[in-house]
């Protein structure tokens, strides 16, 4: 095996590392690599997206849109507690995002499906209002 072959291969393992310490959260490109550089290893920018594209294709990670215009956030799926499709909540105080599992708007999702023919794509849909730290300080 090449240098190169050993380096791109720990790089691909860093960032996957950094995907599953932050599994349980969305994260940028951006994130990744600061989170990296924090731990004294570069990775270039090109090869973060490169691999997470193939991540995502090969379902190891999940690929969000949250808000237009923004760039794309990633999240591992832990294959023992695997992260569903859901619904997503963004305080438009804070930030926050939440992901939201419910059954009254998989009642809804269904609905759209069986009544109105449309596949609502739950990994772009995102509704924004405020969290309850934000509703409390105001």
């Amino acid at each position: 095996m090449s240098a190169a072959t050993t380096y791109k291969t720990k790089q691909k393992d860093l960032i996957l590392n950094c995907l599953i310490q932050n599994k349980d959260k969305h994260v940028t490109v951006d994130e990744i690599i600061f989170s990296l550089r924090k731990e004294k290893d570069a990775v270039g920018k090109t090869t973060v997206y490169r691999y997470l594209d193939k991540l995502v294709s090969q379902g190891t990670v999940r690929k969000y849109f949250i808000e237009e215009g923004a760039g794309a956030c990633y999240q591992y799926i832990d294959t023992l507690n695997q992260c569903h499709e859901h619904f997503h909540l963004k305080c438009v105080d804070c930030g926050e995002l939440i992901h939201l599992e419910c059954r009254y708007l998989d009642q809804m999702y269904a609905h759209v499906l069986s009544n109105h023919n449309f596949h609502i794509d739950q990994s772009k849909t995102v509704l924004y209002g405020k969290c309850k730290g934000c509703s409390e300080k105001n």
